[in-house]
């Protein structure tokens, strides 16, 4: 089976691990400090602060803005269900509009309309690996007072008009196994705030500043030194692992972009291509569910990001009525293929046969 997924974790990756559990020092610490500073380095932001995973992130980001009950935050009905939730947690309504069919982002002309006195934030995710329209949402952003809340969580490295995501407001990171580096689970924040990166040091460890003594409450969503020591070695070679990505995307598209049906991405240098995602359409003479299943009985592994969206789900009920015409039909249609740095060109050859064989069956 080629895999969609293959994180890569290295004897550096190991022998951080052990030089950790041999210290003893296991939980939140030296590591993770450093983790911190390299990773704020990386993005171009004054402050990074370590969390438990990419949802926790998020959660906090808001938090530390301010955002809560009564507010609105605009955002993508097209994403992973973690980031509506994350609004919602904090008791704020997210309040989605369509995507654009081409980018699968946010579709910035549509924000405006969206905006009342009771929005507080423009919440964009970069889906994929790609950035959303970020020059033009931060225009929109200054224009209205709003915060902007990057999500982040399949973006890192990723840029837009020569700043790297994350860069823009208070971006959120996740590295979960499968994302372009990982820590095995954790997330960060990033920010230029000196205010809300204090703010969201003292909201993940129970509102402590000094231990012991609480201002507020806060939650436990700190990360271990055991993962950061992973993140250290990973973020050193993100650079590598996001190249690789974007030469395989590049291999994939020159060939899947003459079959017929086939929609691919568009090949942007400074997409990351956490996934690889092209749509099937019914031009292609077949139905993505059974390209989906012939791939997968020639050893093919696929995933669908994401079959239905947020606003359609049972959790999200009084939204089910509303309509997004591009997010509803890209939604059957989009389906990653592996693009890991770790895929071979024989592995992608007999990924682009199998489809253009499947297709003249």
């Amino acid at each position: 089976m080629i895999p969609i997924a293959k994180p890569q974790l290295g004897e550096e990756e190991k022998r951080a691990v052990l030089e950790v559990l041999e210290s003893g020092m296991l939980a939140q610490g030296t590591r993770v400090a450093a983790f911190e500073k390299a990773f704020a380095y990386f993005i171009g932001v004054k402050h990074a602060i370590a969390t438990s995973n990419g949802t926790t992130a998020l959660h906090i980001a808001l938090l530390a803005l301010g955002i809560g009950p009564s507010d609105e935050v605009i955002t993508s009905p097209f994403s992973f269900i973690a980031t509506a939730n994350a609004i919602k947690m904090v008791g704020a309504t997210p309040i989605f509009v369509d995507v654009n069919h081409n980018t699968f982002n946010i579709d910035y002309h549509q924000i405006e309309p969206a905006i009342t006195p009771k929005t507080k934030a423009i919440l964009p995710v970069h889906l994929y690996g790609q950035s959303a329209e970020m020059d033009v949402i931060s225009a929109i952003a200054r224009k209205h007072n709003l915060s902007i809340i990057e999500d982040a969580c399949q973006a890192h490295g990723a840029e837009c008009d020569g700043k790297k995501v994350g860069s823009f407001g208070t971006g959120c990171f996740s590295f979960y196994p499968t994302k372009n580096m990982t820590t095995g689970e954790g997330g960060m924040i990033t920010t230029n705030d000196d205010h809300i990166a204090a703010l969201a040091r003292k909201l993940i460890t129970h509102g402590s500043e000094k231990k012991y003594y609480h201002d507020f409450i806060g939650y436990n969503y700190r990360m271990t030194d055991i993962a950061a020591a992973i993140g250290i070695e990973q973020l050193k070679k993100l650079p590598f692992f996001n190249e690789q990505r974007r030469k395989n995307a590049l291999y994939l598209t020159k060939r899947l972009r003459l079959i017929q049906g086939l929609v691919v991405p568009p090949i942007n240098p400074k997409h990351v291509f956490h996934q690889y995602t092209i749509r099937v359409t019914t031009e292609f003479g077949k139905t993505r569910d059974e390209l989906v299943q012939y791939l997968t009985d020639k050893g093919i592994g696929t995933a669908i990001f994401y079959p239905l969206p947020i606003h359609k789900q049972k959790a999200y009920s009084e939204y089910n009525q509303m309509t997004f015409p591009h997010t509803e039909k890209i939604a059957l249609e989009v389906l990653s293929l592996p693009v890991h740095p770790f895929i071979t060109e024989k592995d992608m050859d007999y990924i682009i046969t199998t489809i253009e064989k499947y297709q003249e069956m």
